[in-house]
């Protein structure tokens, strides 16, 4: 027998009907085929089935009793971590308004009943191998989050400054008026990656107790070019990468690693400035101690309009006056999930 590096992985595919006729004959075909098949008689009990074993995909009939299909399709993909599971409704309903709520609920497919056997597996088929490829790249990305959990591993110093900075700029975002919760995600997790480069910066560099030369503040000055050139390969990451490397851009042009001034400077890496900014006044450091909350703030309102955009410096003030910082910065030494999860 030759040797196997990675074991096959079978596909859980979980089929939600209220008829079980339906359900056993949809597993009758996806049986032959090698996959693993969950059955569920309605949308509360197709809920259960998910926590205990994520499905890599759900074929979902739309009218059942208790939960119907479009209220199951909507709430697994208005969540962060059960969104990407491809669903295909399933449905005797032909028209065209039935088509756009599937469509408006996040379906990613669908099907006809009386369903043709053949256009069901080749359909389950296509949406497994999108899925198998989504959990690869989810699983490059946790990978660098991993990395950004050896940048603080490194310096005692600054443990928990990258969660907080993407809790703050979640929080800006949204302030300005950002819901999409892909948009949200980016910021959170773009936050919690904006140092990942100084996984190349020497620890006698890093950890120095003393001001830096400017030799070595040149030095430190590379994690933002570095952080992009390790994550720039993943696509996952890609919608962070103006935040890793864009973070210390200033306003007026000054800062790096590109000198972009202004509007030029990406959005995102503008309000994740801000919560940088904020975190590294206020935590200790190996050279200086934590600032006072007062001079923190004035130093905010000094370089607004100069070392950082003044909107997001407004904001953040104000969600600092209503006590938001607080209370994320209290919940993440804590440990609350709440505060762990965009």
């Amino acid at each position: 027998m030759s040797p196997v590096l990675v074991p096959a992985v079978t596909p859980v595919v979980l089929v939600v009907d209220d008829d079980a006729t339906n359900r056993e004959l949809v597993e009758a075909y996806l049986a032959d085929l090698g996959y693993a098949v969950r059955q569920a008689r309605d949308g509360i009990e197709a809920l259960e089935r998910i926590v205990a074993e994520e499905p890599d995909l759900v074929l979902l009939d739309i009218e059942m009793p208790r939960m119907d299909g479009l209220t199951l399709c909507r709430q697994l993909k208005s969540d962060a971590t059960q969104r990407l599971i491809p669903i295909v409704l399933i449905t005797a309903l032909n028209d065209r308004a039935t088509r756009l709520k599937g469509l408006e609920a996040g379906a990613d497919d669908f099907l006809t009943k009386p369903f043709d056997a053949q256009e069901l597996l080749v359909r389950t088929r296509v949406l497994l191998r999108d899925r198998a490829l989504n959990k690869r790249l989810d699983a490059s990305d946790t990978t660098i989050l991993a990395l950004a959990r050896a940048v603080e591993a490194r310096d005692l110093y600054t443990v928990h400054h990258a969660e907080r900075v993407g809790l703050f700029s979640r929080e800006i975002g949204r302030a300005h008026g950002l819901w999409e919760a892909e948009d949200l995600d980016c910021l959170y997790r773009g936050g919690i990656l904006h140092d990942v480069g100084k996984l190349v910066i020497p620890p006698e560099i890093l950890l120095k107790p003393g001001p830096l030369t400017e030799e070595e503040y040149l030095v430190v000055q590379r994690h933002a070019a570095e952080g992009h050139r390790i994550c720039s390969p993943l696509r996952s990451t890609t919608a962070y990468l103006p935040i890793i490397r864009h973070h210390h851009e200033r306003w007026d042009g000054r800062g790096y690693p590109d000198h972009l001034a202004g509007s030029e400077i990406p959005l995102s890496a503008r309000i994740a400035a801000v919560s940088d900014a904020w975190d590294a006044m206020t935590s200790a450091r190996p050279y200086r101690v934590a600032l006072a909350r007062e001079e923190a703030v004035r130093r905010l309102r000094a370089g607004a309009g100069s070392q950082w955009d003044a909107a997001f410096v407004d904001g953040f003030l104000a969600l600092l006056e209503r006590g938001v910082v607080d209370t994320l910065t209290r919940r993440q030494l804590e440990g609350e999930p709440s505060a762990a999860h965009p």
